[in-house]
């Protein structure tokens, strides 16, 4: 199975629904993570979940949250508004939520930790999963938490085998996934430097005891990623880019249908070439970054070939 991460400010509804129409399969999305502000839920975060633009994928909502007091009221809310399961992130490593005790930061907070068993048994009518980094600043964090870990009521685990200050650098820590999925009670998906085929191959022939794999920044800068695995055979770049295209017009035809203005078009589009440097090339890349209006953007757009 491969799932689909969420990006901040890139797989938003509609990008989901364009990639799933372009590339068919039965891939598993995930919300940006939702969280509180100020005690309540962001409006953007609750129309993206309940956009009519998902009913063609499976759609988890994800949360990010601190303590007890934030979870709570995003389960039950999001209850209220149809879902049936949650994503738990305890993985983001962005120091604005970690700061927090957020994401990956949670992990290290074994008193909160401890609370969880309790809460989310308190919801059975919801299936839950959990995403994770090994730990803040220790890749053997987990180590601390997993007694309560294989206690929750877990769809499947997704690690990803860095810590939170590693960010998104360095070397994989497979040998403490290895131990990870050695140890978990629970089914475990891999997650990290999943871009391109290749890499989903090898993974799963290192850890065939995984129950799938996740990617996001890949299938950002690859967008058929997920498609060219389940089918069997590698696309070639021709194949790529002409059904990246297509991906990036249905797009921009409703992004163009429901904004206002091209400088709003553009705060949509330019991000959907943000991770795809090298499938692109390097010089349209850095022009498309540059547009600084809807002209140069098109001709910046027209160099890829």
């Amino acid at each position: 199975m491969i799932h689909i991460a969420p990006v901040q400010g890139h797989t938003d509804a509609a990008w989901r629904h364009f990639h799933s129409e372009i590339y068919g399969g039965d891939n598993i999305y995930y919300t940006p993570f939702i969280r509180l502000e100020k005690g309540e839920f962001r409006k953007h975060d609750l129309k993206d979940f309940l956009s009519p633009l998902n009913a063609n994928h499976k759609l988890v909502p994800q949360v990010i949250f601190r303590n007890m007091e934030e979870l709570k009221p995003l389960i039950s809310g999001l209850a209220e508004n149809g879902a049936t399961c949650i994503d738990l992130n305890t993985g983001c490593p962005f120091p604005l939520q970690t700061a927090k005790g957020r994401g990956a930061a949670f992990v290290g907070n074994v008193e909160q930790y401890s609370q969880l068993p309790q809460l989310l048994s308190s919801f059975p009518e919801i299936t839950f999963s959990l995403k994770m980094r090994l730990g803040f600043a220790d890749p053997q964090e987990w180590k601390m938490i997993l007694p309560i870990l294989n206690d929750l009521p877990l769809q499947h685990v997704a690690l990803h085998p860095r810590v939170a200050k590693d960010q998104y650098k360095g070397e994989l820590r497979l040998d403490e996934f290895r131990s990870f999925l050695e140890q978990c009670s629970h089914p475990v998906i891999f997650n990290g430097e999943i871009k391109a085929p290749e890499d989903i191959a090898s993974v799963q022939e290192r850890f065939p005891e995984i129950k799938g794999v996740m990617t996001g920044r890949g299938v950002l800068g690859r967008p058929s990623l997920a498609a060219e695995y389940k089918n069997g055979e590698e696309f070639d770049r021709a194949r790529r880019l002409g059904t990246m295209m297509d991906f990036h017009n249905s797009l921009f035809d409703f992004y163009s249908s429901e904004l206002c203005g091209e400088h709003q078009v553009l705060s949509k589009m330019k991000p959907f070439w943000e991770y795809a440097e090298s499938e692109i090339g390097r010089k349209p890349w850095k022009a498309i970054a540059k547009a600084s209006n809807m002209a140069k953007y098109q001709s910046a757009v027209a160099m890829i070939d």
